[in-house]
């Protein structure tokens, strides 16, 4: 006898209203989900994972609705539920673990203030004990002086810690069925394992579901009993995940695992080679081929600590020395918090240097006028983690990649909407998304469109921070391929910042590696990749995911 699924959807089609009528996302897709067991949902951005994830709870955007189909949870049909009976499935019986979460956390409310509301509005707890868990929770995601970080802000959070924060309040009520939508995304390969750990914990312990979206075929062979490939919102393969990955039947899925990234991955540029028109001027080891210069770089913060609201002093950045040769990328790897973005930051100009020194083709930047800073950050484009708060959600797409331009005073505006198109064409997205605004977009097309501003100005350095974390692997490949093929046509150099290790082997020169604020490794990506030194260094490489999985 066959026992009945704890999630069964059938014949779910959704479709969004639109300027020109209503535009199906979701086609006929059936899915079944038992007791205890991890599904993972993969595709493209687009593809409509998130969608149908967002059709199970019924938080679908306002401009969207199911057409078709059923979603039976718990023996009721959530595609037909009223919002009432929705209100008592939500969060207690079905979590979720958002993508992004700067825009899923309150900027005005300290963080343990939303994990217990996360539990109290279900009534799980009250009073100290709520206090207590909340504690807890973020304990087992993995955030350290837990007790004190609880009275903190979003904004005093790394974003891989906020990323944790999320997996804490959608596991705080111990919920049937966990819907984590790219949970791990913003996390360094240690936390991940941590977190993935955890959940496979909640499934064997407590019977608790998981439906997994990701684009990570090596988490999802890794984690997940069963994979559903979708495409164009239809479903175009599912099965046993080691089935499907080492024998997939479907083109699309077979480009998929082509496309990912591993450590046995192509390179895309040449360890020690100077590339571009760079190639031309003296060896990349030679301080005078050096675009920048780092030399024992500090950064402290004066924070709050505990309830008392005494402020004590944080070394975020602890003597950090390092360069960036012209036509090279440099990486820096390391866990959510090690003081990665936060060099970047300093490097950006954003964040104000305690010590130390940062000298870009030769000049000191540390203490450059407003004229000075102008002209400097028309040479350096970041690409930040995250496009949502990157990208004004007031603008279109076109604005947003012209505004650089007009800022600086390059182009008329016909000369600029050509860049514009040239530009996107190059991130691999249609000219017609030149007039769609941010939240008319997938995460990974947004990523994209913040690619394409950064490269308008034709900078010397862009500072990657994750910059390909959000898109599937598919996009990732197109995007790896073209940030190599832009240097070495034009000498560009990168720092780039990155968890993904098969990211940074592929692109980089010369890896960094951070933990606490310092450098505790640095080499060739053979150096670090094949005899790796460091202790952490080899906690790292043993976290990736998929291997338990080969």
């Amino acid at each position: 006898m066959t026992s009945t699924p704890l999630l069964s959807i059938r014949d779910l089609s959704v479709s969004f209203a639109g300027p020109s009528g209503e535009v199906a996302a979701v086609r006929h897709v059936d899915i079944d989900l038992d007791a205890g067991q991890t599904l993972a949902v993969v595709g493209e951005s687009g593809s409509g994972k998130t969608t149908t994830a967002a059709a199970i709870n019924r938080l679908l955007p306002a401009n969207g609705r199911i057409t078709s189909g059923s979603i039976m949870f718990g023996g009721r049909d959530l595609a037909a539920a009223g919002e009432r009976e929705l209100l008592t499935v939500r969060g207690s019986q079905i979590g979720l673990i958002p993508q992004d979460p700067m825009s899923n956390l309150n900027p005005m409310q300290r963080i343990g203030t939303q994990i217990a509301e996360a539990l109290e509005v279900h009534g799980r707890t009250s009073g100290k004990e709520t206090d207590r868990r909340v504690v807890e929770l973020l304990d087992m995601v993995g955030i350290a002086d837990a007790g004190r970080r609880a009275q903190q802000h979003p904004h005093e959070f790394s974003g891989g810690m906020r990323q944790r924060v999320l997996i804490a309040m959608g596991l705080a009520c111990e919920p049937e069925l966990l819907i984590a939508d790219e949970p791990t995304s913003a996390l360094d390969v240690t936390v991940q394992r941590k977190i993935l750990d955890q959940l496979d914990q909640l499934t064997e312990q407590m019977g608790t579901s998981v439906f997994l979206i990701t684009h990570d075929l090596g988490l999802a062979a890794e984690r997940a009993d069963t994979i559903v490939v979708m495409y164009r919102g239809e479903i175009v393969e599912s099965g046993e995940a080691r089935e499907i990955l080492e024998n997939p039947q479907h083109e699309y899925t077979q480009t998929l695992i082509a496309a990912a990234p591993s450590l046995s991955s192509r390179r895309l540029v040449t360890a020690g080679a100077t590339t571009g028109p760079a190639a031309e001027h003296s060896p990349a080891t030679t301080a005078e081929n050096h675009l920048v210069e780092v030399t024992e770089l500090t950064k402290e913060f004066d924070i709050r600590a505990g309830r008392t609201g005494r402020r004590r002093r944080f070394t975020a950045v602890d003597s950090v020395s390092f360069a960036v040769p012209r036509g090279q990328t440099v990486s820096i790897v390391g866990e959510s918090g090690s003081g990665k973005s936060t060099t970047a930051n300093m490097m950006l100009g954003l964040e104000d240097v305690t010590s130390g020194s940062i000298r870009f083709d030769g000049a000191e930047l540390v203490g450059l006028g407003r004229r000075e800073i102008l002209a400097f950050r028309r040479r350096v484009q970041p690409v930040f983690q995250n496009p949502y708060s990157s990208l004004d959600p007031r603008y279109t797409v076109r604005r947003s990649i012209a505004e650089p331009l007009q800022v600086h005073g390059i182009g008329d505006s016909s000369s600029r909407n050509t860049r514009v198109e040239e530009l996107l064409d190059q991130v691999a997205l249609p000219a017609a998304v030149a007039e769609r605004f941010p939240h008319e977009l997938s995460g990974g097309q947004l990523q994209r469109v913040a690619i394409a501003r950064a490269l308008g100005l034709s900078p010397d350095l862009v500072i990657l921070d994750e910059a390909v974390s959000a898109l599937d692997v598919v996009v990732q490949n197109q995007i790896l391929e073209l940030l190599a093929g832009l240097q070495e046509r034009l000498g560009l150099s990168y720092l780039l910042i990155s968890h993904d290790l098969a990211v940074v082997r592929m692109l980089s020169h010369r890896v960094n590696v951070m933990r606490e604020g310092r450098i505790v490794e640095s080499g060739t990506p053979d150096d670090i990749f094949e005899t790796p030194q460091d202790p952490y260094t080899r906690e790292l490489l043993a976290a990736i995911p998929g291997r338990r999985a080969a």
